[in-house]
């Protein structure tokens, strides 16, 4: 009650004198995440960061806009900001867990679905690749994501943005940043976006891809007792779109067909999420105490089989709480030994509700006609129906997951060498139960002319647990213009339920069962009619690296990280479709993959002008998978692009002071491709570039930008996926202009 107190007496107080750029209590910083590495000289591993001049000066909203700028990091637009799937170095996932994890604020974020959202008031975004499941765990075999949100310590203020854009796009942003004194800051932010939407459905010529997005964050930082900090981070992020702009392939002439589904899609998402982190901090030692919590509730609706006819449609709406706790205890020296040891836990809830609704033409073609083949060989001539032209498969989940970890780092820093070890325990348990259920009325006609009632039920209870050993090593040879650095790593991507194939499951019971009623011998081509094939296994991955940070000119206007890795990938975790002509997905375990490739970084400053690039290649390629009758041993991994590439001019203008403090043009230019679609390589996006621009305006407390992006309408392929045996395809945005206005107190 008190804290509360406090919050609502500094909320309506003044703003007092604004502090310095940075600030630091008493030994405690109160921005860096305590697992930073310090420095490019010692820095043993490839990353990328991302200031707030620089995300605001390029007008990136969202994490998707940094592909290609870090290099093999790829976060494609599926149609939704619910599929924010991520790709490092040739691996990626499309469902269910991802290879890449994602802290704000330190606060790991547990769910994939959050973790595509609207930038705003960032200060810092940094991309590390390469596995890092030592320091962070599960689903980092890709690397990790940092996020830091703009702190009340570092800015005293208030910002107000308005912006406008193609397809009708709109944004307001408010925040207010004080310190009311050296011992306490505090900010309030909102954000709000609109647009109207790209892409239209021929079908009834609306808009699918229109949407809202807002979002408010709360953030304290206390000072207690010169050692003692805490932190305190609230945030509320509500969506509600359309998208799933998805176009029909035609095989045979090569062509894509409009937009053209009969069923409305949607998803919407409420995100609440608070992070406590806690420091202490004696001469030698600083400990940090972090807590999470987020509660997500989503739905997703979808016209699953994305054609005007009525075959079926797809919901599924998703309760999750997590809770995370993590220690870290970590000595302060900056020479001679150092360590860290830390212990995380984390535990999950998860409701999920997964309706499939059947129309008549996908009850016609998915369930009646393989069924009456069947029949016709004891009745010929007769014919099963249903008494309605739909029906409905309940599918429910309940999947509590719990995991801990403990884990240590020591390591040797001198002048020239620096030197570190380090492991990760890591245990989970989790169990799903299902209840997947359908009742119909049925009839053999012309034999029987009532209608008979049919329960198929398929529940029970599944469960997983693993135990993973994760250790790194690495050595750093420093010298007065970098470092040059070799490390090795592992990491793993947790195992987990296939709830998407539970209606293909159902179909074929309740097939089987239909059958049976009349004599006639169950399918035994049914794709899948039992629990063996709902669950998959945790993917591991083991990362060699030789790199280097170089600062060669003695100036430091030149900057160059570059590295070469490895990676070799067991039991990898892809998205197929099951055979024939099915409604579900699910992941599998493939043999094993692997990795090779380079990336190389450099920015150079040279007065008004910056200028940077970054270049990946990553050769992903199947060693040994075979599904079904087919092998794919040694073709490329599906999804995830061979190169990355980008550039980015950055010039301040000559103005007059009296015009303008600040008038700063940029223009930038990304590419990434050959991306192959799926796992025979028979389709493939070829390489492709996008142009984006902004001259922005700063004078006094007032700004304002004009920018573009894909300027050149670029028309590529940015997702492909298969539904009852039809390819589909969907769109890239194409050009966006618009005009940013802000004003800062």
């Amino acid at each position: 009650m008190q804290y509360l107190i406090i919050l609502l007496f500094t909320f309506f107080a003044p703003t007092k004198e604004e502090y310095g750029d940075s600030v630091t209590l008493q030994g405690i910083d109160v921005v860096a995440s305590i697992k930073q590495e310090s420095g490019s000289t010692g820095s043993t591993r490839s990353s990328s960061r991302f200031s707030r001049t620089a995300i605001e000066n390029r007008h990136i909203t969202s994490l998707k806009e940094l592909t290609s700028l870090a290099p093999n990091f790829y976060q494609p637009d599926y149609g939704s900001r619910m599929t924010s799937s991520i790709y490092v170095r040739g691996f990626g996932s499309r469902i269910d867990q991802p290879i890449v994890g994602m802290n704000i604020d330190e606060m790991p974020i547990m769910n994939k679905n959050n973790y595509d959202f609207e930038l705003f008031d960032i200060s810092e975004i940094e991309i590390i690749r390469g596995a890092q499941g030592t320091l962070y765990g599960r689903n980092t075999t890709g690397g990790a994501v940092n996020i830091k949100t703009l702190s009340p310590l570092n800015f005293q203020g208030k910002r107000f943005t308005a912006e406008y854009g193609t397809a009708g796009s709109v944004r307001i942003k408010a925040s207010h940043y004080a310190a009311q004194s050296e011992n306490f800051g505090w900010s309030a932010s909102v954000h709000y976006n609109h647009t109207d939407g790209f892409f239209t459905n021929a079908y009834d010529g609306k808009k699918c891809d229109k949407g809202d997005n807002f979002a408010a964050r709360l953030r304290q930082v206390f000072k207690l007792g010169g050692s003692w900090s805490i932190d305190n981070s609230l945030t509320v992020g509500y969506t509600d779109e359309g998208g799933y702009a998805y176009r029909f392939h035609d095989p045979e002439s090569g062509k894509l067909m409009p937009i053209n589904y009969n069923d409305p899609c949607s998803y919407r998402r409420l995100n609440i999420a608070d992070g406590l982190t806690v420091k202490y901090s004696l001469p030698k030692i600083i400990f940090s105490s972090t807590t999470g919590y987020s509660y997500t509730d989503d739905r997703m609706r979808m016209d699953n089989d994305f054609l005007p006819e009525a075959y079926f449609t797809l919901g599924q709406y998703q309760r999750e709480h997590s809770l995370t706790q993590e220690l870290i205890a970590k000595s302060k020296n900056s020479e001679g030994f150092g360590w860290m040891g830390g212990i995380f836990a984390f535990y999950k809830h998860q409701q999920l509700s997964a309706p499939v609704l059947f129309k008549e033409q996908g009850i016609k073609s998915l369930i009646l006609e393989n069924a009456n083949k069947g029949l016709q060989y004891i009745f010929p001539g007769s014919q099963l129906q249903f008494d309605s032209d739909n029906f409905l498969i309940n599918d429910d989940f309940t999947t509590p997951t719990f995991g801990a970890a403990a884990y240590a780092q020591v390591g040797y820093n001198s002048e020239r060498w620096n030197v570190t070890a380090g492991i990760r325990v890591d245990g989970e348990r989790s169990s799903m139960r299902y209840d997947s259920r359908a009742d119909i009325n049925y009839r053999l006609f012309p034999q029987i002319n009532e209608y008979s009632p049919l329960s198929t039920r398929f529940n029970g209870k599944e469960t997983l647990s693993a135990t993973e050993i994760m250790p790194k090593a690495s050595i750093a040879y420093k010298h007065s213009r970098g470092n040059v650095y070799v490390s090795v790593a592992k990491g793993y991507k947790a195992g987990g339920f296939n709830t998407q194939l539970f209606s293909d499951i159902l179909q074929s019971r309740m097939k089987n069962d239909l059958m049976g009623l009349f004599g006639v011998q169950p399918d035994k081509n049914a794709t899948y009619d039992d629990a063996s094939a709902t669950t998959y296994r945790p993917e591991e991955s083991w990362n060699y690296e030789l790199g280097t940070h170089l600062s060669p000119l003695a100036d430091g206007s030149l900057k160059i990280d570059a590295s070469i890795f490895l990676i070799e990938c067991k039991n990898q975790q892809l998205t197929v479709f099951p055979k024939g002509v099915t409604t579900g997905r699910m992941m599998s375990n493939a043999g094993k993959s692997r990795s090779y490739g380079a990336e190389v970084s450099a920015s150079y400053t040279n007065g008004r002008l910056t200028l940077e690039g970054s270049y990946g290649y990553a050769h992903a390629t199947f060693r040994s998978y075979t599904s079904g009758n087919s092998d794919y041993s040694g073709n490329y991994l599906p999804l995830a692009p061979r190169e990355t590439m980008a550039a980015n001019l950055s010039y301040r203008i000559p103005a007059p002071k009296n015009l303008a403090n600040h008038l700063i043009l940029n223009v930038g230019w990304s590419g990434v491709g050959r991306i192959y679609w799926n796992e025979d390589n028979s389709l493939s996006q070829a390489f492709y570039g996008l142009t984006s621009a902004s001259i922005s305006w700063e004078k006094g407390h007032y700004g304002a930008s004009i920018w573009g992006k894909n300027l050149l309408d670029e028309e590529y392929k940015a997702f492909y996926f298969v539904s009852m045996q039809h390819p589909f395809f969907s769109l890239g945005k194409p050009r966006q202009i618009g005009i940013t206005l802000h004003y800062n107190l």
